[in-house]
């Protein structure tokens, strides 16, 4: 026989975040909840099934008697235990979107049928994934083609990778060791094999291991070099002599547009502003910037964002003037 120890390891995979445990005692209290407001009623459907499955004769001369404090007690207290669950719930999932400012940036790209990790120093990695233990890590997602979903059970998390647009994950891992990922979103033939591993060290190994990876540059130098090579820094350079936006410093700063509104320059708007240019125009430039869509890779715009980043960050700015 399967012991109880095997068979819950079996229901619930190994954790490897605060966010996990989180998610895991939310599941069984819940369960433990539906299961004490259903058992009950199947309890006495059977016991009443058996008890009077001859029939017996009633006295139905005078009504039954009420008891209105149970049947409000039953109504109203699930009623209230239920809005403390869905307060509970909702809580676990905003702090999905809410990352450490301290966390490790984490690009990655998903394309059939792979997931292409980019560290910030330069390594890059194809279906494996390593990361130092205690330390958040932020990864923000692309899909080069169709819809992907990161999936990592041990982190009880899944974020859908949608093209077109910037998705974050982010997590905590607290135990060392090595955890499947998959795709959870059905993306084409070889939709079965687009897995992959997070590879959990301590933060001794982790810092061994980026010194033994072979990198020419830093992600933010690579993309130093594609704006340059692509003509940017003829407008957006500091001797330029187009009238365009400088970028120094821009990002996570306010970004009046040509439309009266006000934009935050994160990483989804420097995007749409590299590739769709016409799509939010900074107040007071021409619309002259051309596009380069199907011209840069996710890579390569991931790598400009990068740069760009690196330049300054504008809310750090405005804290310390």
């Amino acid at each position: 026989m399967i012991a109880m120890a095997d068979l819950f390891a079996l229901l619930m995979p190994s954790e490897n975040s605060a966010y996990s445990q989180q998610v895991d005692i939310f599941a069984v209290a819940f369960f433990v909840f539906i299961l004490a407001l259903a058992a009950p009623v199947f309890i006495l459907i059977v016991f009443y099934a058996v008890k009077y499955r001859r029939g017996k004769p009633a006295n139905r001369m005078h009504p039954p008697k009420r008891n209105l404090t149970l049947e409000l007690s039953w109504s109203i207290l699930p009623f209230l235990l239920m809005l403390g669950f869905f307060g509970w719930s909702t809580a676990l999932f905003a702090t999905r979107y809410f990352p450490p400012g301290d966390a490790l940036n984490i690009d990655v790209v998903a394309k059939q049928w792979m997931w292409k990790f980019q560290h910030p120093e330069g390594q890059g990695e194809i279906d494996e994934l390593h990361v130092p233990l205690d330390q958040p890590v932020k990864l923000t997602m692309a899909s080069q083609d169709v819809i992907h979903s990161l999936y990592v059970p041990a982190l009880r998390l899944k974020q859908d990778v949608v093209p077109g647009r910037y998705t974050i994950m982010w997590f905590t891992p607290d135990k060392t060791g090595t955890f499947w990922l998959t795709c959870a979103e059905f993306c084409g033939t070889d939709h079965s094999v687009m897995g992959g591993k997070i590879i959990v060290m301590t933060q001794g190994e982790y810092s061994r291991w980026l010194s033994g990876s072979s990198v020419d540059e830093t992600l933010a130098a690579a993309g130093a070099v594609l704006f340059r090579s692509h003509g940017c820094s003829g407008c957006h350079g500091p001797s330029a002599t187009v009238h365009a936006p400088k970028l120094e410093g821009i990002y996570a700063s306010p970004v009046p547009l040509s439309d009266g509104t006000i934009v935050t320059a994160d990483d989804q708007y420097l995007r749409d502003s590299i590739l769709l240019p016409q799509k939010q125009i900074a107040a007071g430039y021409p619309s002259i910037m051309p596009t380069f869509q199907n011209v840069l890779s996710e890579e390569e715009v991931l790598k400009l964002v990068a740069y760009i980043k690196s330049t300054g960050n504008g809310s750090a700015a405005d804290a310390n003037p």
